[in-house]
């Protein structure tokens, strides 16, 4: 009964989807959609609610919503891009409500061309990683400068995600349009991670523990 309780409400991890036991969690979903309406910024701004327009800093307005938790930067070409949603039914869902609350405002507002142009995922291997041996192995798809940038970049051979690969082993995994694409680039990198795990004191100490064991 009390194992019950304990993983209770806790999903197990499909092996055969994530051989690795370790799921991607997906932070940030960006969408765009055509209005296909010119807009007035400084009057969606005098009247809509949670929204600001400051035209010295940025070409656009800036709305959000609570629910769901969202931001969107509205232009006055009819284009908005969406973003901080979790789940690709929430981004196109909260892209509705934006071009609703611009219809209201008497703009003839359209929901046109609604794509998916960037998913964000976030994972923690649970060991610290050593980045200069990585790169060295990973010749030209990795970068590792750690004066400019603490993280490494990682391009994938064959497709566009980029990897933002940590020493404490936290990766962020962008550049993709499905989140199946965040999952199978993770299941690539994480065996080439494994290989540069860097080693804590327990584990040489473990070492010399069997290597007088065996001698």
């Amino acid at each position: 009964m009390a194992d019950e309780e304990l993983f209770d409400g806790i999903e197990a991890v499909d092996m055969s989807k994530h051989p690795s036991g370790i799921v991607p969690t997906i932070q940030n979903i960006v969408s765009t959609v055509n209005l296909d309406c010119k807009l007035n910024l400084q009057a969606i701004a005098l009247h809509a609610r949670n929204a600001e327009y400051n035209p010295k800093r940025f070409a656009a307005v800036i709305m959000r919503l609570r629910d769901p938790k969202t931001t969107a930067l509205i232009f006055a070409s009819g284009r908005l891009v969406c973003t901080g949603a979790k789940t690709e039914s929430d981004s196109k869902l909260a892209a509705r409500k934006y071009a609703r609350i611009i219809e209201k405002l008497g703009y003839p507002a359209s929901f046109k061309d609604f794509r998916i142009q960037n998913i964000v995922g976030l994972c923690d291997v649970q060991f610290p990683i050593r980045l200069e041996l990585f790169q060295c192995f990973s010749g030209e798809f990795a970068h590792y400068d750690p004066e400019l940038f603490p993280g490494l970049i990682y391009r994938m051979v064959k497709s566009k995600i980029v990897m933002l690969i940590f020493v404490s082993g936290k990766i962020v995994i962008t550049v993709a349009k499905v989140r199946e694409e965040i999952y199978s680039a993770f299941e690539i990198i994480f065996p080439l991670i494994n290989q540069f795990k860097k080693k804590t004191r327990s584990d040489f100490s473990d070492e010399a523990t069997t290597a007088l064991v065996c001698h």
